[in-house]
Order: structure tokens, then sequence, then C-alpha cells
């Protein structure tokens, strides 16, 4: 974490006391190197100057850093990007200064609760980041129920659903001949992943087609391996630059890799399809 500020060290330290953060004097490069080292920031000047130099930095809320503006002697701290992933937490933190926290989310500024903060809450990262926008205006409307699958089962999740699961970083791709069994899936995958240097926790869902709903294999295998399952269907299948496979037959630009690439973050694949078997494995992240 970064303290930024413009001739007021004394301020800084003491913030910088609280965090357990890094003092930086205000500099033309100050802000960049701060956010794209992907450290939260708390900026002790006017929000002007900070919204300035924020502006050609600001990439994606879920990757950009969270930003705190705090007035002249601490009087106020302002989450100003970043409010459900950090910054209204850390504006809270601030308090322990006599800060007023001014959070301005909608959700909070109404005492309620945003999906993306009960997922941190619990640990968890939203599956369907897409979805957070519909879930949230909800939020504001009304209560909605929040459910919990202990599996193994199956969900089928609209757009306004948004689906919380334990954090990873990779999505596994998963394409398969039909009726092939739960445990030849599941060693082709083991297999893959070993060679990948990708454990079992350190990955966020396993995804297909939905043409693959129907494969009782593919379901126990991936309960097997302690995941999730994500159906992706075929416009996002589609929508990826990938080499073609063998799935031109049926319409589809390929399975594994497009399906991985779609769920993923970062839109990296780290594996290319291999086959083993009755099995089509890729993992990106």
């Amino acid at each position: 974490m970064a303290i930024i500020h413009i001739d007021r060290q004394e301020e800084a330290e003491r913030v910088a006391a609280l965090l357990g953060a890094d003092v930086i004097s205000y500099s033309d490069e100050a802000f960049r190197e701060a956010f794209l080292a992907g450290n939260d920031i708390v900026a002790l000047m006017a929000c002007g100057i900070v919204v300035r130099r924020l502006a050609p930095l600001i990439v994606d809320k879920w990757t950009d850093p969270a930003v705190v503006v705090m007035s002249p002697g601490l009087r106020f701290a302002i989450p100003l990007l970043g409010g459900h992933h950090g910054a209204n937490e850390l504006a809270e933190r601030l308090s322990g200064l006599g800060a007023l926290p001014i959070v301005t989310t909608a959700t909070e500024a109404r005492g309620l609760e945003a999906v993306e903060v009960t997922a941190e809450r619990q640990g968890l990262e939203v599956l369907n980041r897409e979805s957070t926008r519909q879930t949230n205006a909800a939020i504001l409307r009304s209560e909605i129920p929040l459910y919990a699958l202990t599996g193994p089962a199956v969900a089928v999740a609209g757009p306004g659903v948004s689906v919380l699961v334990r954090r990873g970083e990779y999505v596994v791709g998963l394409g398969c001949n039909r009726g092939t069994s739960a445990d030849e899936i599941f060693a082709a995958v083991r297999n893959v992943m070993a060679e990948a240097g990708v454990s079992q926790d350190e990955v966020l869902a396993y995804a297909t087609t939905v043409r693959k709903m129907d494969e009782t294999g593919l379901r126990e295998g991936v309960a097997l391996l302690g995941g999730n399952l994500v159906y992706v269907d075929d416009q996002d299948i589609n929508g990826q630059d990938v080499e073609e496979s063998a799935a031109r037959l049926i319409g589809l630009r390929a399975v594994a890799e497009p399906a991985a690439l779609f769920v993923s973050r970062r839109k990296e694949l780290i594996t290319r399809r291999k086959a083993i078997g009755n099995v089509t494995v890729a993992i990106a992240r």
C-alpha cells in the first residue's frame, strides 16, 4: 500500500503507521508506479489532482487497485476508485484517525452489502462478473435470496444471478467424447494439471460447452476434482480467438480452449488443448 502526499509528511506518516504502508512524495510518476504495481493508494491531496493522474491508468474495476483520497487535516476519507474492491473498507479503517468515511457506492450508502463485498467477506470470488450490476440493482430494490449449494448439484443461473465460488487463478477447459467416464476425465485432467504445475486448489472453475450438459461422466469427473463446472454457450465459444478443432463439424471453433478462455480472468492460455484418450484439456488464466 502506498501513501502519496503533497507537502503533508506528518499526516502521511500517521496514515502509514495505521496501515503499515509506504510513504511516497508526490511526483509525476508516483501514481503510475504505485498503480501499475497493484498497490492500494491513499492520496493526501485534492481529488482533482488524483482524478487527472488516475484517468490514463484505469483499466478494469476488478483489477485496478483501490484508491482513497484524504482531505487536509485527515478530516474525510473518500473512496475514489474500487469502492467494492477494498476502497470502502480502507476508508472505514481510516476512521481510526478520526476521518469521516464518505462512501458513495449505492448499496453501502443505504446500509446494504454489494455482492462483491459478500464474496470478499466469505473468501470467495464472483465467477460471472457481468452479473453484479443486475444483482446489486436487485439488492437496492429489496432483499434477494442467498442459496448455498454444497453439491453435487446442477444449477442453471441466469444473467442476473451472481455465482460465488472459491478463489482460483486458473480455468480448466474440457471437451470429451460422448459417454466418457468420470474416472477417465478425472485422470486426464489430473495429468495435464500436473504437467502444468497447477493444483486443484488453484482452479477457479472447469468449463465446457452447453452441448455437454447431459454428459454425466463430465459432471461427475469435475465433482471428483472438487470443482465447479461452467457451461459456455455457442456464441461465447465461437467468440474466442483460437485455432479450429474437430468441433467445427458441430459448428464450434473448438471446445476446451475457448471455454477456458471465456471464463478466465486474464484471457491467457497457459496449456494448449491436449487430447488424452477421449478427453481434451486446456488451461487458461
